[in-house]
């Protein structure tokens, strides 16, 4: 069982409750920081590494329950984090006397897939040996080299009166990840035996990544602000490029149109008149939109766009590539993506485009399932073409009797042909000299955001980044990755990833849980990623795979206004927490003034432009558009290092983000109510006078004995910033 950190004061019932009327009062505004008396409050409690208590601790027995470890803690493991190939890092654990034996027990994880397979090697058993006795606890340490990149797992076995037991990480759960424990804390436990005891979750690893000494991500990455689009749904600036009935197919369909910009997009089997075809809708959307859009992209300030794929295929989502090196002509020409890259860049803006080298689409030249395409592809019209220049770059099984039995599709989806990453012909194809990869890169594209990226083996990863990099040094490589991304993060395959893991937490903060159960995710990635990772990874909240964020805080189509303005709030405590984290925010198109929608296509639903005849919410974007202004004012927002947070309870959260001479203390509230907590400044801080860069009023100071009193509004959030 876990102990509490420092709990919070009471709330503050006199201090006005800081909502917004209309969005367009600030949502930020609070009363003054005041510095606490030296005698109004001692520090806040210590805070103790949790072990076992309670009936826990009974059944362990006093000397098993008092063994203590928290890996992020100097006092029990030094250095902290990821660190490069051949680190030597201690570890420490104390205990009260009658432990008769320690071992750090080290092994190597290995994880295939969308975590397929995650299994652990054995590597070294290195013994603990007595350091000290201090206020009747005793000391245990140990060193170890560390090696080659890759991630390893770690516990310990602790020996006592004959009985053997587990030192490992806590039972918190983490997003998407299949495997248990945030780190920090050691949990306690007889250690299992049998045939399984050894299994990836008979006992809970500590990891602890080790990345190649010279990895290096691209400078700038550290400094984005994406703009997410979903190019088919953003703004149609050429109609004559437009889909037509009759004229476009998909598949072995027609595809369906829709009349109005601001139609909701159709879902088949919903009852809203379409047909039975998924992703067959479309709207216009184009490159030409996205251009004539980029001077209201600058003033929103944003300076990076993500773009999911732009390259011809049949559907509306485009990753059923039928030409890797085309522009889907609904979307434009070749010359177009180098247009929007050229005025994007006069506008300081990076375009990061998107596409899978996993799979391709079934109706594509590559393997013509439906027969569309004249005769060469890999399947022509349902039969294998060993004849077929593609024919390599898939596999088949000719004896199955159906035809779309016989070839492999990505988690079964027939439309999508899965790729033999292992195929020589394919990898020329992918990254080779005049490869897909190397194609736009020297057409404007900025890096590269790669589809399913766990679905791809490791080794195809490798020599990717490789040919990637020798081509553009400064391409930034981005993985689609849900759980834990680490494994991406050695140094030989990729930057930065989308970050959900992040997405998920936020969301479940803003959303008014936990602030102590959402944070523990955030200091897993702190602890796992190596910090140029960590600092270039997107910070997302709604995204074209996950329903929006105003979704997630229960705005639907029919919620009252009182609802709608509570998602907003929501929203904008969400975006703040984006913006003062490290990573580089992600906005998705449309949450900026309000878009909605639940599960796709809901989540894909058009941009509501005003001359359309939509009613975009301008206030929730000069909302947003503060927050992103003070993140571009605040260098030590975007480059400050992280540190363990200084306040942690269940509603409120107070970071350090520090860079050189510059400190920034973030505090966020996730309580309906507004709430003062008292936080033990560092001592280099005492005497450092703090504005607030959102409100900015009297310099604020810590009170005699280090402590600063902070007063956070209602689902809001302040940076105070000090030199």
């Amino acid at each position: 069982m876990h102990a509490s950190l420092p709990r919070r004061r009471a709330p503050l019932a006199s201090l006005p409750a800081a909502l917004l009327t209309g969005l367009a009062a600030t949502l930020y505004a609070t009363g003054p920081a005041l510095a606490a008396r030296a005698d109004e409050a001692g520090p806040p409690p210590a805070m103790p590494t949790p072990s076992a208590s309670g009936a826990c601790a009974a059944s362990l027995g006093a000397v098993a329950a008092s063994l203590r470890y928290d890996s992020r803690l100097a006092a029990f493991k030094t250095p902290f984090g990821a660190q490069p190939a051949k680190t030597w890092i201690e570890f420490q654990l104390t205990a009260l006397p009658g432990v008769e034996k320690l071992e750090l027990v080290v092994e190597r994880r290995r994880v295939e897939g969308n975590e397929d397979l995650i299994a652990y090697a054995e590597e070294a058993r290195v013994p603990l040996h007595k350091a000290g006795t201090a206020e009747g606890r005793e000391r245990w340490k140990a060193r170890h080299r560390f090696g080659a990149a890759g991630v390893y797992g770690y516990y310990f076995i602790a020996t006592i009166d004959g009985a053997r037991y587990v030192v490992q990480n806590n039972a918190d759960p983490i997003h998407w990840t299949k495997e248990k424990g945030s780190m920090g804390p050691a949990s306690i436990a007889p250690l299992p035996e049998g045939p399984d005891a050894k299994g990836p979750f008979s006992i809970r690893r500590y990891r602890q990544t080790i990345h190649a000494s010279d990895f290096a991500v691209p400078g700038f990455a550290r400094d984005l602000i994406y703009y997410y689009v979903f190019p088919e749904r953003f703004r149609n600036g050429d109609t004559s490029n437009d889909p037509q009935v009759g004229q476009a197919r998909y598949q072995d369909h027609g595809i369906e149109r829709h009349p109005r910009w601001l139609d909701r997009p159709y879902k088949p089997g919903s009852g809203d008149g379409s047909d039975a075809v998924y992703n067959n809708d479309f709207f216009g959307g184009d490159l030409a939109g996205l251009i004539d859009k980029l001077d209201d992209l600058r003033e929103l300030g944003v300076n990076a766009l993500y773009l999911t794929p732009v390259f011809q295929a049949a559907s509306n989502h485009k990753y059923d590539t039928g030409d890797y090196k085309r522009i889907d002509p609904a979307f434009g020409s070749n010359d177009d993506f180098q247009r929007l890259t050229s005025e994007a860049g006069k506008r300081g803006l990076r375009v990061i485009p998107d596409t899978s080298l996993n799979h391709v689409g079934a109706d594509s030249p590559y393997f013509n399932r439906f027969g569309n395409f004249p005769a060469g592809g890999a399947f022509d019209n349902g039969k294998a073409n060993p004849a077929s220049p593609y024919a390599s770059w898939f596999r088949f099984d000719l004896s199955r009797p159906k035809p779309d039995d016989q070839y492999a599709a990505w988690i079964g989806i027939k439309d999508l042909p899965e790729l033999d990453k292992s195929s020589r012909a394919f990898r020329d194809y992918a990254f080779g000299r005049d490869g897909v990869m190397q194609f736009w890169l020297d057409r404007g594209a900025a890096g590269w955001r790669m589809d399913v990226a766990p679905w791809v083996p490791d080794d195809f990863w490798r020599a990717w980044r490789i040919a990637v990099k020798r081509h553009q040094p400064e391409a930034l490589t981005i993985a689609e990755t849900w759980f834990d991304a680490s494994k991406f993060f050695l140094g030989d395959t990729f930057d930065a990833t989308m970050n959900y893991i992040f997405r998920n937490a936020v969301l479940d903060f803003a959303a008014g849980v936990s602030a102590e159960r959402a944070y523990q995710n955030l200091e897993l990635l702190r602890e796992s990623y190596p910090p140029q990772a960590l600092f270039a990874s997107m910070t997302l909240l709604s995204s074209h795979d996950q329903p929006r964020a105003l979704h997630h805080f229960g705005v639907r189509d029919d919620s009252p206004p009182e609802k709608v303005a509570d998602g907003k709030r929501r929203l904008l405590l969400a975006m703040f927490f984006q913006m003062s984290y490290p990573g580089a925010p992600t906005i998705y198109y449309g949450d900026e003034v309000g878009l909605g929608g639940g599960e796709d296509p809901y989540n894909r639903a058009p941009y509501p432009w005003a001359d359309e005849g939509g009613q975009p919410d301008l206030a929730l974007r000069a909302q947003v558009k503060r927050l992103v202004g003070l993140r571009q004012s605040q260098p030590v927002l975007r480059h400050g290092s992280l540190s363990a947070p200084l306040w942690l309870d269940e509603h409120v959260i107070v970071l350090l983000r520090q860079d050189g001479r510059r400190s920034a203390i973030v505090a966020m509230n996730n309580a309906t109510e507004p709430m003062r907590v008292t936080i033990a400044l560092p001592p280099a801080l005492r005497a450092t006078p703090f504005i607030d860069a959102l409100t900015p009023g009297a310099p604020m100071k810590a009170a005699g004995n280090g402590q600063l009193l902070i007063e956070i509004g209602p689902l809001s959030g302040r940076v105070l910033v000090g030199d």
